[in-house]
């Protein structure tokens, strides 16, 4: 990286706002907060609540092409949320707005970074299992980091416990804590080419 600022366009739904918890933080504010680099990092959170993977794809280019410059590490954190299972959009169509994103990314040379959905709604998350599943195959084809979220948190008892306690969809402090900490440990400092003794 050298002396190069990193510049972190992070988009996505609410969670990537960290709607829901008490500290306002999210998330992408645990893992800027974790994340220690000289220059220090920039992180952008461009969010839009209950937005789909077809809505994302049309946004996210020109959104962050305003935030980049010439002179930044520019990269992309990509947040998938899961309104596609609520707007009953099929996996092929989920699978194809991920492609899209990453490769017209790819082609402009930026760097990204891939987080999948996490568990929602009892009743959503078969659903949003086959969604976050469909995701990382993407990513992986493609060979972009994918962190899975949901597989690690669907019977996690203090993630469970944490919806439980709010409104059942978003995540409080402890929720987003975990979401953070899975983040920080797959792949976060080698994709920065930041050492992983940073933490």
């Amino acid at each position: 990286m050298g002396d190069v600022p990193l510049r972190l366009a992070v988009v996505g739904d609410e969670l990537v706002a960290g709607a829901g918890d008490p500290k306002g933080l999210g998330w992408v504010g645990r893992v800027i907060a974790r994340t220690v680099a000289d220059p220090p990092v920039i992180a952008l959170t461009l969010a839009v609540p209950d937005e789909t993977s077809t809505a994302l794809g049309h946004r996210w280019d020109e959104e962050t092409a305003r935030r980049f410059a010439p002179d930044r590490d520019n990269r992309l954190v990509v947040a998938l949320g899961r309104a596609d299972v609520g707007a009953g959009l099929s996996l092929a169509r989920s699978r194809l707005n991920l492609a899209n994103i990453l490769d017209v990314a790819e082609s402009r040379r930026i760097p990204t970074f891939v987080v999948g959905p996490p568990p929602g709604r009892t009743s959503d998350n078969e659903k949003i299992g086959e969604l976050s599943h469909a995701y990382g195959d993407v990513a992986t084809r493609r060979h972009v980091p994918f962190v899975d979220t949901f597989t690690p948190l669907i019977t996690h008892e203090q993630w469970l416990a944490d919806l439980a306690s709010g409104d059942g969809v978003l995540p409080g402090q402890a929720g987003y804590g975990l979401m953070a900490w899975l983040v920080l440990h797959t792949g976060w400092y080698a994709w920065l080419d930041l050492p992983d003794d940073a933490v």
